[in-house]
């Protein structure tokens, strides 16, 4: 079973930052599309971002210009550094790997206070 790690989250104020962290095997990681997704309490999960093997990425609108995602290949780990957070960015974040995800973390939850 692939195991996705992900550490990072919390709970921060309104206008914090947090950085998400996510391991992953390196036969998994290497090669693929790596991933964040998001759900949200009533909510349906949502992709944040993702980037690929060779560092391209795409984000959600509503985090854009806020979120970055990036990728350490030497260390097989995904990151998603998150600033200006909002409460609306309250949420359980999953890692994933593969495109469509055929991989998935166990999630962390972020909260942020108002």
């Amino acid at each position: 079973q692939v195991q996705l790690v992900e550490s990072g989250g919390g709970l921060v104020q309104a206008g914090g930052s947090l950085r998400l962290t996510c391991a992953a095997p390196r036969n998994i990681f290497i090669k693929n599309v790596m991933g964040w997704y998001r759900q949200a309490p009533g909510k349906q999960r949502e992709l944040v971002a993702t980037i690929t093997s060779a560092g391209s990425t795409v984000y959600v609108d509503s985090v854009k210009g806020r979120f970055t995602v990036s990728r350490d290949n030497a260390k097989n780990t995904v990151y998603l550094q998150m600033n200006s957070l909002k409460p609306e960015d309250t949420a359980v974040y999953y890692c994933t790997a593969n495109w469509p995800p055929g991989y998935w973390g166990q999630g962390t939850q972020v909260t942020v206070s108002s």
